[in-house]
């Protein structure tokens, strides 16, 4: 039902049943019925009729929004996978021109590493992509499988500690958090040269927190700045999430990234 249809039915429907029992009351059974029994049933009739007609409007957009609600975040997740494709065809355009050129050179181990980069790079989005966004599968469990993959073409220990209560996030915030933790582990293969990683993720009540650390080489925020393309996709992603993003490092000490955000939960939504 369209808006416009359900705010003719505000107006219409209390005015027709309360006017045409005043209407009945005063030319039919105006002498079987005192004016005090009158107003009494009368009051008794707006009661009924103003919560019944309340109940079934606030439960018809309730629906309306929830609906809203789920295509926006199937919307959100199709950008993200439209995003990823278009990430993906660049990059490894890129790489396998790179890859041409080692090869003419006769640079084998350089080309070699690139293909385990391509290797890895289809293998992310392989995963990212057979997610079915209708299936409703909890998030903790695609972070496990996702980090369970990353070890394998990482070689790098992860020890993990993740506490999510099921249904916290919505599919759009899942799509941004899952986004975050695959670019802090994919800058810390590429660049932080680390052997273990320590993720924590923890829901607690309106609250949450993302953890990523490693005892890598670390860097100069300073010197690197925040245009740099990992830390502004991070910057960007907890943006979304309306999230603080704090990262820290030290040379030789390794780097911390820690994600807050505040939210709003109601499991009866």
């Amino acid at each position: 039902m369209s808006y416009r249809k359900m705010k003719l039915f505000t107006v219409l429907i209390p005015t027709l049943l309360i006017g045409g029992f005043e209407f009945f009351r005063h030319s039919v059974i105006h002498h079987h019925l005192s004016m005090e029994t009158g107003n009494y049933l009368i009051t008794i009739l707006t009661l009924i009729i103003s919560y019944a007609f309340a109940s079934w409007m606030f439960k018809t957009i309730g629906l309306k929004n929830q609906r809203i609600t789920t295509e926006r975040e199937m919307r959100a997740i199709y950008e993200e996978r439209e995003r990823l494709a278009k990430e993906l065809h660049d990059s490894i355009a890129q790489t396998l021109f790179l890859l041409k050129v080692y090869l003419k050179k006769g640079k084998n181990e350089e080309a070699a590493s690139l293909v385990n980069s391509i290797d890895t790079q289809l293998r992310q989005a392989i995963f990212n992509l057979r997610m079915n966004p209708a299936e409703h599968v909890h998030f903790s469990n695609r972070l496990h499988n996702w980090l369970e993959d990353w070890i394998t073409v990482s070689g790098i220990d992860i020890d993990s500690d993740i506490q999510l209560n099921d249904g916290y996030f919505t599919s759009a915030e899942e799509v941004q958090l899952f986004g975050v933790v695959q670019e802090a582990l994919i800058n810390i293969r590429k660049h932080s040269e680390a052997n273990t990683v320590i993720l924590k993720f923890h829901t607690r009540n309106n609250e949450w927190e993302l953890n990523v650390e490693d005892n890598g080489r670390g860097f100069n925020i300073n010197e690197i700045g925040s245009n740099h393309y990992g830390l502004a996709m991070l910057k960007e992603r907890s943006e979304k999430l309306n999230g603080s993003l704090e990262i820290v490092s030290h040379l030789n000490r390794g780097t911390k990234i820690i994600l807050r955000g505040n939210k709003e939960y109601d499991k009866s939504i």
